[in-house]
């Protein structure tokens, strides 16, 4: 099957409701692809997801009506191909009206044909008039309001750098299990492979390819997928050996992991879910990782203060709106609303402040999320603060290559300075006695 059908075909699984990453990697395993056409075939469908916004708008701006899924599909990849890829542009329009002359017929064939040229003489324009007209969220396709907000919050020069960033194309990265693996031992393997590191954070690599998910390395647990921003996160917490310690929000388990590394397996470790087929997939995760302190449960974590258990350090990563991870999400910005963020906030307060009541006096606690967005972290932090005096920020564990800013109550941003790692916030509070 040609690539762009294949394309296609998975921009409509997406289209009906499945995640992008599921639906690519479920294709790249289940099929034998060149590693060339494999990156191809990726730009291809996470551009077309990135970008949909202004790809419609071009493609409705020149058609009246698009009945067939398949060839506003088509439309997309092809205009994609014109303005954001090194591509030939005519060799690009004629592949895409052979391919409908194939599907459906000459006619549709020459229609596809016609859209195309126009859009490639005049989209350029067309980009140069949206921001004259103030529409550049059109271009860099994100919904109105939340352009809006990203640059209230952020100001108009560091919002376009940082809206830019989330479109980029994100490196996978494998976090090296300390318990089973060395840093050596993995950078070796990588040698053997013929991958190269893009970026390293301690133990967490981001490289090159993913074929790494279908080595023994991965399927033994000495190996795990995992972002530096969700590590630091957990590793901020920096549990010892023989500590009680809490993970509020666990599933799937990455940062539960890394907090049983950092106590080298021994204590308690209690990982809470509301859900049991999440905190099965801990277990799950557990036993691939040789991890046997973890002790799953299945509670809410807004009701944490009334069983009577205290733990020395508390690890909040809270539910969130997500923003900070689009690059490895990007269909997601299409589907959340501006009043999902006041309801998380205020989620967000409740979890935060019921595990505070159980933290031991002088214990920590750090507080993350995937967003970046004020309301959900340094609004909620401020707030929490003025309302338990008793907390005070801790200085944070920063690695110097990791990029991003400080803000006044010590809480840590990773936005968009940072070109690698996933959008998220930190912030680490000791109860004082």
């Amino acid at each position: 099957m040609n690539i762009k059908s294949r394309v296609i075909a998975l921009l409509k699984e997406v289209e009906n409701g499945k995640y992008s990453n599921i639906a690519l990697n479920e294709y790249i395993l289940n099929n034998a692809i060149a590693k060339k056409e494999r990156g191809f075939m990726t730009e291809l469908f996470y551009g077309v997801i990135r970008n949909k916004i202004f790809l419609d708008y071009e493609i409705d701006k020149r058609t009246k009506e698009i009945k067939k899924d398949w060839i506003r599909n088509i439309l997309r990849i092809s205009m994609y191909q014109i303005s954001f890829m090194n591509s030939d542009d005519k060799g690009v329009i004629w592949e895409a009206t052979e391919l409908t002359k194939k599907k459906f017929s000459v006619p549709v064939g020459r229609f596809v044909n016609g859209v195309l040229r126009s859009y490639q003489r005049e989209w350029q324009e067309d980009v140069k008039q949206l921001q004259q007209d103030g529409k550049n969220y059109i271009y860099l396709s994100y919904p109105k309001w939340f352009y809006d907000k990203i640059i209230s919050e952020y100001g108009e020069i560091n919002s376009i750098k940082f809206l830019q960033n989330l479109k980029k194309i994100p490196y996978i990265s494998f976090r090296v299990n300390q318990l089973k693996y060395s840093n050596d031992e993995f950078e070796k393997l990588l040698r053997q492979q013929e991958i190269s590191i893009i970026k390293k954070v301690d133990s967490v690599y981001y490289v090159d390819s993913g074929i790494l998910l279908y080595t023994n390395e991965f399927k033994e647990g000495k190996i795990i997928v995992q972002d530096a921003s969700s590590y630091l996160a957990a590793a901020n917490l920096n549990p010892k050996p023989f500590d009680i310690v809490l993970d509020t929000c666990s599933a799937p388990g990455g940062k539960t992991l890394v907090l049983a590394e950092k106590m080298q397996n021994k204590g308690e470790l209690f990982a809470l879910d509301i859900y049991p087929h999440k905190l099965k997939l801990i277990e799950e995760n557990c036993k691939k990782t040789g991890v046997t302190i973890v002790q799953p449960i299945k509670m809410d974590a807004k009701k944490l203060k009334e069983q009577g258990k205290k733990f020395d350090k508390i690890l909040v990563d809270a539910p969130c709106s997500g923003y900070g991870v689009l690059r490895k999400k990007p269909e997601a910005i299409y589907t959340k609303k501006p009043e999902n963020i006041c309801d998380l906030s205020m989620l967000q307060f409740e979890i935060l402040e019921s595990a505070s009541q159980v933290l031991k006096e002088n214990g920590e606690l750090v507080y993350s999320t995937c967003t970046i967005l004020k309301e959900e972290n340094q609004e909620n932090i401020k707030k929490f603060i003025n309302k338990y005096p008793n907390f005070k920020t801790e200085k944070l564990y920063i690695p110097d290559n990791v990029n991003g800013t400080y803000d006044d109550i010590g809480g840590f941003t990773i936005d968009y300075n940072e070109d690698i790692l996933d959008g998220f916030y930190i912030v680490k509070l000791v109860k004082k006695g």
